[in-house]
């Protein structure tokens, strides 16, 4: 793979979007370990679009604009659902003993949805990828893969970086309950913020 496509991904995958807010979320509120399993979520929200963009279904997003406005409405309705949870996270009142860890399940299914209920991922495997596969090429199918495996082991080990630094932070602010409600309610802000960012967005 070319020097490019790793800078660009890396780029692309580090800038702080949906799933690392959500990670960084569940890092503060249930550590490390449930950080960890919300990256792993992540991840694998990533694999339904690269599916799309394989067999050609992400074209179909990008050009009808009655699937494209679905996906989307969902999207932005997913986004203001976790900015409410995580506000009325805010109101409560965290101790000094960590909280039980959620389910895996749940944790996973949540970060599945935020990235599987964005339009914008499809768009990028559909916009971005290609740069880097040759269609002439008789194995184009499997760079494709390899080029998808490579941005979703990024997306992985980043978001676990964010996670585990996080869940250190954690530690240290435990125990101020303003410092914690103030980090809430900035990550609530943040989905609404994106949720609207989304509205807006155009194909």
């Amino acid at each position: 793979m070319p020097l490019d496509f790793y800078l660009t991904s890396f780029i692309i995958v580090a800038t702080p979007g949906t799933g690392a807010l959500y990670t960084l979320s569940v890092a503060l509120s249930g550590g490390w370990r449930d950080a960890t399993i919300a990256a792993f979520g992540c991840t694998l929200g990533i694999l339904p679009h690269m599916a799309a963009a394989s067999l050609g279904l992400a074209a179909i997003l990008a050009t009808n604009e009655t699937l494209f406005q679905s996906v989307k409405i969902a999207g932005v309705a997913y986004l203001l659902y976790m900015a409410i949870g995580l506000w009325r996270v805010s109101e409560i009142n965290m101790s000094q003993e960590p909280r039980r860890h959620d389910r895996a399940g749940r944790i996973i299914g949540k970060a599945v949805l935020i990235n599987l209920l964005n339009p914008k991922l499809s768009l990028f495997f559909l916009a971005f990828l290609p740069q880097f596969v040759h269609g002439n090429d008789p194995f184009a199918v499997r760079q494709f893969a390899l080029c998808s495996s490579i941005f979703m082991a990024m997306t992985f080990v980043v978001f676990a970086i964010y996670g585990g630094l996080a869940s250190r932070l954690r530690d240290h602010i435990i125990s101020k309950p303003r410092a914690v409600k103030g980090l809430y309610r900035s990550f609530s802000a943040a989905f609404l913020l994106m949720s609207i960012r989304l509205a807006l967005a155009e194909r």
